[in-house]
């Protein structure tokens, strides 16, 4: 099992995978919030290309919030598992709805900071997380990406286990995983500092890359 020292590394190690993305136009990186953002941020600056950050809201069951039934992202995008969603109440989904899409609206409104919502039309857009366990917050990204006029996506992940990384490659255009091992645990033990990024840590490198 290979660890990282840290975030950083990861995306100096995700950064060497997408190198042939150097020079190309339209190019976007998108650190998925919040703990891809530090992976994403060197990412995007060996590529010389744009970085920001794509905001995900998981639509969790009431009773079992780590299953998600959908998914919510920026400029009123929805992505709803209809199998799921069915064994919930109109009621239900509508409080779910509700809750998450505001919390996305305030991550929205603190990260953008002013800047113009995110535009990704004919754009090759490069997903960046810090890890894959289940994979649904990925998934649910690479079909928001193209609601959102993305050309090509890509998702590069410095580890993810092996039925997320399956799971993914038949969604996205290409799936950059630098180690899935067959025995996958938890993101966390494959980096010696995983500690929970804020919502500080996010504007402050938005801030420094504009």
């Amino acid at each position: 099992m290979t660890t990282y020292r840290d975030r950083a590394e990861a995306g100096r190690v995700l950064a060497d995978r997408l190198k042939g993305l150097i020079g190309e136009p339209d190019v976007i990186v998108l650190g998925l919030v919040r703990g891809g953002v530090p992976v994403a941020q060197v990412v995007a600056e060996r590529l010389g290309a744009p970085l920001d950050v794509l905001v995900i809201r998981k639509l969790g069951m009431p009773w079992a919030r780590e299953v998600a039934f959908g998914a919510l992202g920026p400029g009123g995008v929805q992505v709803l598992n209809e199998q799921v969603a069915s064994r919930l109440s109109s009621d239900e989904i509508a409080e779910t709805n509700r809750r998450e899409q505001a919390e996305l609206e305030r991550r929205e409104q603190l990260y953008r900071a002013g800047r113009p919502p995110l535009d990704l039309n004919g754009r090759t857009a490069v997903i960046v997380d810090d890890g894959l366990a289940t994979g649904a917050t990925a998934r649910a990204s690479v079909e928001v990406a193209r609601r959102l006029g993305a050309r090509r996506v890509i998702v590069a992940v410095p580890v993810g286990s092996q039925e997320a990384y399956e799971m993914l490659s038949a969604e996205a255009d290409q799936v950059i995983c630098a180690q899935h091992p067959p025995e996958f645990m938890a993101v966390s033990t494959y980096y010696d500092d995983f500690h929970e990024v804020s919502d500080d840590e996010v504007t402050e490198t938005l801030t420094a890359t504009a």
